[in-house]
C-alpha cells in the first residue's frame, strides 16, 4: 500500500496547481493538498500541518510550499517517508532579495494587487509556449482567490525564511529536487546546489517548463511523482 501523498502549493497558489497530478495520483493512493496561505511565519504554517497530517506520509512541496516542507523535515523527519522539492532553495532570502519584495507589498497593500501578480509573473514564473497564456490566467484566478493579505503574509514569510543547508544534509528519506528547465525564479544552478546537499537526492530537470511545471508540464510532472512514489524507502 503506498503511503498517502501531501502537496504543499507554492506562493500565489492553492490546490489548483497540483489539480493535474491529484486527479490522476488519487485514484492510485491517498493524495491532500494542504494549505500555505495562514499564518505570518513559515514556521507557524508547519506547526498547524503538524497535528493534522498522517502518522506518515509521503511530502512534495513547490515554492513556498517547498520551504515549509524543509520546515516539517525539521520538525518531525521521522514521519516523512520521502520528500520533493520543486522551485526553492534552501538559502534564505539575500538582503537584496529580501529588499526587493519591499515594494511589492506596499504597492499591493496600496490596491495595485494585480499589478503585482503580473510583475511577479513577468519575472521568471513561466515558459514562452502555447499554453503560457493559458497558465498565467491559472495562476492569476488563484492569486486573487487567496487575496491581497495571503499574498502579503507569503511575501513576509519568504522575506524572514531560514537557511536550511544543515536540514538538507540530514535528510535520510529518497528525496527528489525538481526543477523547471527554464526557471527565472529559483534557476537550475540553485537546484543543482540544493540537490549536492542531500545524501542520494535525484535532481529531475523538466523541459520547456519554469518555475510552476505541475501545470506548465502536467503529465511530466505526474509521470515524475509517480515514478518517485514508487521508489523503494531503503536508500543506498
Amino acid at each position: 500500500m503506498t503511503e498517502p501523498l501531501v502537496l504543499l502549493p507554492g506562493m500565489l497558489c492553492d490546490a489548483r496547481v497540483f489539480l493535474p497530478q491529484f486527479v490522476a495520483l488519487s485514484r492510485e493512493m491517498p493524495v491532500t493538498i494542504a494549505p500555505t496561505t495562514e499564518g505570518d511565519r513559515i514556521e507557524e504554517i508547519a506547526s498547524a500541518l503538524v497535528s493534522s497530517l498522517p502518522a506518515k506520509f509521503a511530502l512534495a512541496g513547490q515554492g513556498l510550499g517547498g520551504y515549509v516542507a524543509m520546515e516539517l523535515l525539521r520538525r518531525a523527519p521521522e514521519r516523512i517517508t520521502r520528500v520533493a522539492l520543486i522551485g526553492c532553495t534552501p538559502l534564505s532570502d539575500t538582503p537584496q532579495e529580501a529588499a526587493a519584495r519591499e515594494p511589492k507589498i506596499v504597492a499591493a497593500k496600496a490596491g495595485r494587487f494585480d499589478d503585482i501578480i503580473r510583475e511577479e509573473l513577468a519575472h521568471g514564473w513561466l515558459a514562452n509556449g502555447p499554453g503560457q497564456k493559458d497558465v498565467q490566467a491559472k495562476i492569476t484566478a488563484m492569486a486573487k482567490a487567496n487575496g491581497v493579505q495571503a499574498y502579503m503574509r507569503q511575501a513576509r514569510m519568504l522575506q524572514r525564511r531560514k537557511d536550511q543547508q544543515a536540514i538538507m544534509r540530514r535528510i535520510k528519506q529518497p528525496a527528489l529536487v525538481i526543477c523547471g528547465e527554464l526557471d527565472g525564479v529559483t534557476t537550475l544552478k540553485r537546484h543543482e546546489f540544493m540537490a549536492e546537499l542531500i545524501p542520494y537526492a535525484k535532481l529531475e530537470v523538466v523541459p520547456d517548463a519554469a518555475h510552476v511545471p505541475t501545470l506548465e508540464q502536467p503529465q511530466a510532472m505526474t509521470d515524475i511523482f509517480r515514478a518517485w512514489m514508487k521508489q523503494p524507502l531503503v536508500l543506498r
